[in-house]
């Protein structure tokens, strides 16, 4: 059992959603500038150095969906991220930090890309997440959608992040958007599923956290920020509000939520900037990957240069490290 928020979450299970509740984020109102604010500051007030530094990147690298969503994915660069994802860090990193396993917390493809993952990732433990529902722009119609996330799911994905309509929130049509994702949810049947808000089509953090809390109470395993390819991806003060959703459903139901980051998210910095933010909002409970994913994959390359250096008192240059 633990506490955050002065709440305790007595229960680990899986969220099984409840009906919806228009009065629980109808009246709520967000300080942007507040937001904005906090976000700033969470960066200024922690920093971690030397040994602690290391120790949150690889923490980083342990919570990352490495991910390849490109028009031009084959199988051989979903094998070759696969063997990325479990070996993630070069050997003399690997021994110079006294590690003897670690691996990313998934591999996300496409749909079409699932069974060469799950056939390269057999016994090392790692999920296999596939975006589904027409990502990134979601404007397919629903049975299609769901019809892609069957198909992911028989393909052997463990998780699915699908992809909201984002003209629901536009609209405000909460039931709309509420029994689309439940259908989702139920389509992913025992794969978890993560909910993209793609926040920065959404306009307003108000909308933000109306559409976390929708999302949530539709029974959603996860809230993700992005898909990646929207014009403003994953931000401090949209995560923030997006966590705060979080913790409120959480104190209301005592359910746990993961939350996913996505997009934009480029180097060891970032990846720091959004561990503190789990850590001050949400406590300890929320560094793990079972709670909280990084979505990103140029970010490992960065991360694994900082922790050469760490290692070896030198920087490499970025050639020497395996792309991910």
């Amino acid at each position: 059992m633990s506490s955050h928020g002065g709440q305790s979450l007595p229960n680990s299970e899986r969220n099984p959603g409840v009906p919806l509740q228009v009065e629980w984020f109808d009246q709520i109102a967000v300080n942007t500038p507040a937001a904005e604010r906090r976000a700033a500051t969470l960066t200024t007030r922690r920093t971690v150095k030397k040994e602690w530094q290391a120790a949150w990147l690889v923490n980083a690298v342990r919570c990352m969906d490495l991910t390849t969503l490109a028009g031009d994915d084959t199988e051989d660069r979903v094998r070759r991220l696969c063997a990325k994802a479990a070996r993630p860090l070069a050997d003399h990193i690997m021994a110079g930090l006294g590690l003897d396993r670690l691996t990313t917390g998934a591999i996300c493809v496409y749909p079409t890309m699932v069974a060469a993952a799950v056939k390269a990732l057999r016994g090392t433990g790692i999920p296999v997440a596939s975006v589904a529902t027409g990502f990134p722009a979601g404007l397919m119609p629903l049975d299609l959608r769901l019809a892609e996330i069957r198909y992911a799911v028989d393909q052997g994905a463990d998780e699915i992040d699908i992809v909201i309509t984002r003209a629901h929130v536009l609209d405000a049509n909460w039931s709309a958007l509420y029994d689309e994702v439940a259908a989702m949810r139920e389509a992913s049947g025992a794969a978890h599923m993560k909910a993209i808000l793609a926040t920065g089509d959404l306009r307003t953090l108000r909308n933000v956290y109306k559409a976390s809390m929708v999302a949530m109470q539709a029974g959603a395993d996860f809230i993700k920020t992005s898909t990646g390819k929207e014009g403003v991806n994953a931000t401090l003060p949209v995560s923030l509000v997006m966590v705060r959703a979080l913790r409120d459903y959480g104190t209301r139901t005592g359910f746990r939520i993961g939350f996913k980051p996505a997009g934009g998210m480029k180097t060891a910095k970032d990846a720091l900037a959004w561990q503190i933010l789990m850590k001050e909002e949400l406590g300890n409970p929320w560094l793990r990957p079972d709670l909280f994913r990084l979505g990103a994959s140029s970010m490992l390359a960065d991360i694994e240069r900082q922790l050469d250096h760490h290692v070896t008192g030198r920087y490499a240059a970025s050639f020497r490290h395996a792309l991910a």
